[in-house]
């Protein structure tokens, strides 16, 4: 059984789960392989001469793959590799699926669902992928001929950070930090756009008189935000989050966003001094509805300052990288702390679900004025994370 893919994979992307055959497992598990870095060579035929030399210059190196921080997975999709032996399980560290049905090939992208031009034959478009301890997608390497590809992929994983010590856990909030959520590229894109359109000073949600109002108090919180009004550039962030960070959510929370609301751009300066007392996110009628919060990093190397602490949980700091998220439940007690040197944009978006949006609609009437009443039949506010 196996997980549908995304139409091209691309780094940041979760890898699709699988089962399949290998010489010593009728059924291996390839979600079961998380921990390490993964490398998977979707090879196609270790009798076509690019593929056997890629092959050969992996398992020359074998020592690398030893099971514990490195594993190497094959993918063949000829009958003779395995008739012939042509390849072969090398415990520890290297195994090969048979995938002559081509189903894991598809889900991967190394070939199409038919034949191309008519013929007899389906093409196919040999790489490997090297994911990351999570298993989601650090880079990709199409198979070229001439090229030391073996060499190239190594390559790249010598300059992978060496993994952490083991040692006790120690306390910490429940959240859950993921990088590579959104491209350095477009981190710059979602800056050039507050620093082309500005920035507002940014309330937050109140009960007064039985009803969520929108206030501003300097003394509790201070920060500036853009509203993204370019529908593309909206759509944009909604592909990355849906596509990278909603499975991520899945697996880690047992929770299947559906739904986002806010496209803002925030910015929190050193001068006059930018922070966000401890707070939840949900308190009101208003904002019941809302699951998880989320922080992007568009920055993170440019300031100082700034991080997000949980006061339940002691007083660890935590920070994505550039482009990466912290997502945490919105009943959790957190604060953004000031900003001591320079300025921090992130994109701060909530996530929720169908029943929560049903819950948000039932709230309507604690609305106060200003504060915009919620259709959940109606995704014209861009609130679905699937488009």
């Amino acid at each position: 059984m196996a997980t549908m893919a995304p139409p091209q994979l691309t780094p940041g992307d979760p890898a699709p789960w699988f089962k399949a055959r290998t010489a010593g497992n009728p059924s291996y598990d390839f979600s079961s392989v998380a921990g390490r870095t993964i490398v998977l060579c979707l090879f196609g035929s270790a009798g076509q001469p690019e593929a056997r030399a890629a092959l050969d210059g992996f398992l020359t190196r074998g020592e690398l793959f030893d099971d514990d921080r490195l594993v190497f997975f094959g993918v063949s999709v000829d009958a003779n590799d395995e008739r012939l032996a042509r390849v072969a399980n090398s415990i520890p560290g290297v195994r090969f699926f048979w995938d002559f049905e081509r189903a894991i090939s598809r889900l991967y992208g190394a070939c199409g669902d038919g034949p191309e031009g008519g013929g007899a034959q389906l093409a196919y478009h040999p790489f490997t992928a090297v994911l990351d301890d999570t298993m989601r997608v650090l880079a990709l390497f199409p198979l070229r001929p001439g090229e030391d590809h073996a060499a190239r992929v190594l390559g790249f994983v010598a300059g992978l950070p060496a993994p952490g010590a083991e040692e006790p856990a120690r306390r910490h909030a429940p959240v859950l930090v993921v990088p590579r959520v959104f491209e350095p590229e477009f981190c710059r894109e979602l800056i050039a756009y507050y620093e082309s359109h500005g920035g507002e000073d940014s309330g937050f949600m109140r009960e007064k008189d039985g009803k969520t109002v929108s206030v501003t108090d300097h003394d509790f919180k201070r920060r500036r935000d853009c509203t993204i009004e370019d529908e593309a550039m909206r759509r944009a962030a909604m592909f990355r989050v849906h596509r990278r960070l909603v499975p991520e959510i899945a697996k880690a929370f047992n929770f299947n966003a559906t739904r986002m609301e806010r496209y803002i751009v925030a910015c929190y300066e050193a001068d006059p001094g930018g922070y966000f007392r401890p707070h939840r996110d949900n308190t009101t009628a208003g904002t019941a509805h809302r699951r998880f919060a989320v922080t992007i990093n568009l920055n993170a190397e440019a300031y100082e300052g700034g991080d997000l602490r949980f006061p339940e949980y002691g007083r660890a700091r935590y920070r994505a990288p550039t482009g990466g998220a912290v997502v945490f439940g919105c009943s959790l007690l957190h604060e953004a702390l000031p900003v001591t040197r320079g300025r921090r944009f992130a994109f701060l978006p909530f996530l929720y679900d169908e029943a929560a949006a049903r819950q948000r609609e039932r709230n309507n009437p604690h609305l106060g004025e200003g504060v915009k009443p919620y259709r959940a039949t109606s995704d014209g506010d861009g609130s679905k994370t699937a488009g």
